[in-house]
């Protein structure tokens, strides 16, 4: 497969020049020389994750559908004087998948760390959810981190090793009314998490879940502003949503070697939700 170009408005975009950069930061971080691919990396959880990584050391490219969001992102890591790229596309077409992960692989010279944050949710029974929307829903949440990481396997493997992180959620583990698509699509992600760990353990990649509970993000909030399922199931013992950032913590955690012994792990991040 012949790389992408990389030129004015195209999908990937070019970092900034070394001699373009803001000074560097001085301190290396936990992920430094580490090569990080985001999906969903233009809002919400994916957003803090990239910017928490880049902070850590890492290159970063985000993908996501909407070039805006990405940009931005990318033009904070930027101020950061780290580096950073976006790669518009769709997780569950082909041709987009390819350019994100040949990207990478372009620009930076391979690819350490996957982090599956690209998601959505509709809300809904079995009975009134059509067929659209269910393929929508189980498309990104679930085809969408198959479609990456089966790209991502062999470029990490090429570099002896990485690890892949996928964000699930507290309701791939426990039911939700009226969220039959996305407790569906989720609960899939953490089987296919445990199954991708298993058959890339010898080849040194960690494959890992996130299962975040109740979280302040977009995706609490339909079109119209209004709270969805998502914002109003899960109980909060602690007293409050969790953050992005909260969640980017953990990931940073499964990302670097203080994790280099985890791999098929399901790990909850709820304040206390689960445990009630």
């Amino acid at each position: 497969m012949a790389l992408p170009s990389v030129s004015a408005g195209s999908a990937v975009e070019q970092p900034v020049a070394p001699s373009e950069e803001p000074e560097r930061l001085t301190a290396a971080g936990r992920l430094e020389g580490r090569i990080a691919l985001i999906t969903g990396g233009g809002t919400g959880i994916g957003r803090s994750i990239a910017l928490l990584f880049a902070r850590e050391g890492a290159k970063i490219v985000v993908a996501g559908r909407r070039s805006e969001p990405l940009q931005q992102v990318v033009n904070e890591i930027r101020a950061l004087g780290r580096i950073a790229t976006f790669s518009r596309g769709d997780v569950t077409k082909t041709d987009r998948v390819e350019l994100m992960v040949q990207g990478a692989i372009f620009n930076f010279g391979g690819l350490d760390i996957l982090v599956n944050a690209a998601g959505c949710f509709h809300e809904g029974s079995v009975t009134d959810t059509d067929e659209k929307r269910w393929d929508r829903v189980i498309g990104t949440n679930l085809k969408g981190a198959y479609m990456v990481s089966r790209l991502a396997i062999p470029a990490m493997a090429k570099r002896g090793g990485g690890s892949i992180i996928n964000i699930a959620s507290v309701f791939g583990l426990v039911g939700m009314e009226r969220g039959a698509a996305y407790c569906a699509s989720k609960g899939g992600l953490i089987q296919l998490t445990r199954a991708m760990a298993l058959d890339s353990a010898a080849e040194r990649i960690r494959v890992n879940a996130i299962c975040p509970g109740r979280v302040d993000t977009p995706m609490m909030h339909d079109d119209k502003g209004q709270p969805t399922r998502l914002a109003t199931a899960a109980r909060l013992p602690m007293g409050r949503p969790g953050t992005a950032e909260d969640v980017a913590g953990l990931a940073l955690y499964l990302a670097s070697q203080d994790a280099r012994w985890m791999t098929g792990c399901v790990l909850g991040m709820d304040g206390g939700f689960l445990a009630s």
